[in-house]
């Protein structure tokens, strides 16, 4: 019996999935050392010592990239929502050790890992996959951005082996995983908020529209930002003030200046971050800590720079918004000395700093809406996916517009691959 993959590649995690005819979607378990789970996490990981005879790097990625980080006290390099730059045509490539490596090639050995790790688990994947992409990439300005993104896509699903390539909306795939469980037909609204773009597509599911394979989509509309864009808000506003945001620093012209605000929008994108471990950023920051007006303000930061702290920094934000989605209090605690955040954080300020962001996801909404010809009353149902949508502000908009009532939700991180898979059977 034929077997359709599904293989969802996502900016802070990834899920494979395999359906076969007259069977639900299999979910491809990963090994980790605390035990399996269907979540794999697209993280690259390099270690300068790690290499081959030839003295090739050898990459890690995925649960293996985040023990070796661990086990290596943060030295190496950390890759992480590479995703994002798919359609930005300034990150061509990267220099890793005194290896280029393409956005292509980087993204490709993401893609192996977690090949390998799902096979380890379902068996061979073959050469045929259907694979997600969101309705609006990172970045993208334009119809060329679009397909460059899913060019650059493309040939890093090709290194990983597979040869047969087709795409699918994530909320449209989400929208098949949503069906399994109907016996009726619905209007629905998907929405997918997960850490790049939040996208939404209207459509018409159940088992009439299967059998007659009527047409379903009426509509597709997204914004390319997300959970990562929430995380830059809470740098900007808890983290960047206690690492020197708003201090000065003498000029060599006597002037008192504010320290350069750019240093800190770096640290608001993880996948920004590495950008100031280049020698001439980490001199700079070094010249600014000695002219600082208030000695000491800089120290922070370079303890972070230096030590490549990033990627435990945005674990902190993830658990501080895990704990803001289930009370109204959180604590952020980060601790690496001399480096020392703790501060209290309420889910009303929280709300306050992604106010922006909030705006543009209802706004893609109500355009989508009206796009289609559809009344939010018409509307049967809305399914929420992806960890951003566990946000309370972010239900919020959907619960005003729809009712409570109309809001169902479901393996947030796992049904996009699901649907994919179902997807691969057409």
């Amino acid at each position: 019996m034929a077997r359709a993959i599904g293989i969802d590649f996502g900016t802070t995690n990834s899920t494979v999935s395999v359906a076969q005819n007259g069977g639900h979607p299999a979910l491809a378990r990963f090994r980790t050392p605390a035990g399996e789970t269907p979540v794999f996490r697209s993280i690259l990981y390099f270690d300068p010592e790690r290499r081959e005879e030839s003295g090739r790097l050898v990459p890690a990625a995925g649960p293996e990239a985040m023990e070796l980080y661990r086990e290596s006290g943060g030295a190496g390099r950390l890759m992480q929502s590479l995703k994002s730059f798919l359609a930005s045509r300034l990150f061509l490539s990267t220099n890793v050790y005194g290896t280029n490596l393409s956005l292509e090639t980087l993204i490709g050995y993401v893609l192996c890992a977690l090949r390998a790790g799902a096979e380890a688990d379902l068996g061979d994947l073959g050469a045929r996959a259907v694979v997600g992409r969101p309705v609006r990439f990172v970045h993208a300005r334009s119809d060329e951005d679009e397909a460059l993104a899913l060019a650059r896509l493309r040939a890093a699903f090709r290194a990983a082996g597979f040869s047969e390539i087709e795409f699918e909306y994530e909320p449209v795939a989400a929208a098949y995983h949503y069906e399994l469980g109907l016996d009726h037909d619905e209007l629905v609204l998907i929405g997918d908020l997960g850490g790049g773009t939040s996208d939404f597509c209207l459509l018409r599911v159940g088992p009439t529209v299967r059998r007659e394979g009527r047409a379903r989509v009426l509509g597709t509309d997204g914004v390319a930002l997300a959970g990562d864009a929430f995380d830059g808000r809470v740098v900007r506003n808890l983290v960047a003030p206690q690492l020197g945001l708003g201090a000065e620093f003498r000029s060599i012209f006597g002037r008192v200046l504010p320290i350069p605000s750019w240093l800190y929008r770096h640290l608001e994108r993880w996948h920004h971050f590495s950008q100031l471990r280049t020698p001439e950023t980490l001199h700079l920051l070094h010249a600014l800590r000695k002219e600082c007006v208030e000695p000491g303000a800089l120290d922070g930061l370079l303890h972070l720079v230096d030590h490549d702290l990033g990627f435990p920094l945005y674990r902190t934000i993830e658990a501080v918004k895990l704990a803001l989605s289930q009370a109204p209090l959180a604590r952020f605690a980060f601790t690496d000395p001399p480096l020392e955040i703790d501060e209290p954080l309420a889910r009303v300020d929280f709300e306050q700093w992604i106010g922006e962001e909030l705006q543009a996801i209802e706004t893609a909404v109500a355009r989508l809406l009206a796009a289609s010809g559809v009344a939010a009353g018409d509307v049967d149902c809305v399914f929420l996916t992806g960890g951003s949508s566990l946000v309370p502000a972010v239900r919020s908009i959907f619960e005003r517009r729809f009712g409570k009532e109309r809001l169902r939700a479901g393996a947030e991180l796992t049904s996009v691959a699901s649907g994919l898979a179902l997807r691969a059977l057409e």
